[in-house]
């Protein structure tokens, strides 16, 4: 690779010459070209002089700076902006050291690996990294890169120091207009199954971070050239509609996770957040919590034990009382006999 630029890391009073590597790769990312759809011709961005109407050379191309609430452009040269009184311009001075979660996502933007650019930068170079490997902070300073001054951090990354360009706090814009007005509320039950529904997840693989929109994008190109159907391997369609019962949106959701990890319904219950969405039940901090359903399902339940448990009192009553009645009419049914038999004797 070839460095996009050179400069130096001001760590303290220890200097370290470092060179600055693309880490992203723009050119693998899918791209489209502008086309006539008449005809199928390029359609080009040809650069034009706003007052002449003429086309311009790239050698004709300079900068200008269009000052704040007026309309005229300040022509601007390298000579003035090299004349600027940037101590970044050459070094990234790290102003200090913080926690990486302190860095809002938010504000970074290219990264760049960071290698030595002389044999006497090998061992200042190793002991920033081993300092803030050992020591679980990034640090943050200041450079100018292609005429621009910038803020950046600096982490390690394996065996390297990694640079990332940070916008600056006011191009980050408000949150204003863009949270609801009427916060939603959720049950602490829907929380839990929601952490359950997050366990079931489980780890990223190599398949699920594989670029195969690009992959489907060369097929169809490749069909279109070739006078054919596009060939697409067959995948199971996903789910949509609008929500009704949310608890029973994250249940079916975590079935369906361990379901497609070939998980039977039962296993994996026990998460972090307690037991299983798919079992209706979730856990949180050793206390069991049920929904309304399953709580109506048990009363249904119980109810149906009481009433099997009088039907069963009440037949076995009833069978006792047979018994006895048929017991009573053996013990009758001799003493008949013998009356009878004594009146026969007698005449």
């Amino acid at each position: 690779m070839r460095p996009t630029a050179k400069f130096s890391i001001s760590f303290g009073l220890v200097t370290i010459p470092v060179a600055a590597y693309n880490a992203t790769d723009s050119s693998t990312s899918v791209s489209f070209v502008r086309i006539h759809t008449a005809d199928g011709g390029r359609v080009r961005n040809q650069p034009v002089c706003s007052l002449e109407g003429t086309e311009i050379t790239p050698d004709e191309i300079g900068r200008g700076y269009k000052p704040d609430g007026g309309d005229t452009v300040v022509p601007l040269s390298d000579d003035d902006l090299d004349a600027l009184p940037l101590p970044t311009a050459k070094t990234l001075t790290i102003l200090a050291f913080v926690a990486g979660g302190d860095i809002d996502p938010l504000q970074m933007g290219k990264g760049y690996y960071l290698g030595i650019d002389s044999p006497a930068a090998a061992k200042p170079y190793a002991l920033l990294r081993e300092a803030m490997e050992r020591h679980q902070r990034v640090g943050l300073g200041k450079i100018a890169l292609h005429g621009r001054e910038t803020l950046a951090m600096i982490r390690p990354v394996e065996d390297v120091l990694v640079m990332q360009v940070l916008l600056w706090p006011h191009q980050i814009r408000s949150l204003d207009g863009v949270l609801p007005e009427r916060q939603a509320e959720v049950a602490p039950a829907e929380v839990a199954a929601a952490e359950t529904l997050m366990d079931s997840f489980g780890e990223l693989s190599q398949d699920d971070v594989h670029d195969h929109y690009r992959e489907a994008l060369e097929e169809i190109v490749a069909a279109k050239l070739a006078h054919r159907e596009p060939e697409f391997p067959a995948g199971e369609e996903q789910p949509a509609g609008q929500v009704v019962d949310l608890m029973a949106a994250l249940q079916d959701s975590v079935r369906a996770a361990r379901k497609s990890r070939g998980q039977d319904e039962g296993e994996g219950a026990g998460g972090s957040s307690g037991g299983g969405a798919g079992s209706g039940r979730t856990t949180q901090k050793g206390t069991t919590k049920k929904t309304a359903a399953e709580k109506t399902a048990e009363k249904k339940k119980e109810a149906a034990k009481k009433t099997a448990a009088k039907r069963s009192a009440a037949t076995k009553t009833a069978a006792a009382k047979t018994a006895a009645k048929k017991t009573a009419a053996k013990k009758a049914a001799p003493a008949k006999k013998s009356a009878s038999g004594g009146g026969r004797r007698a005449g």
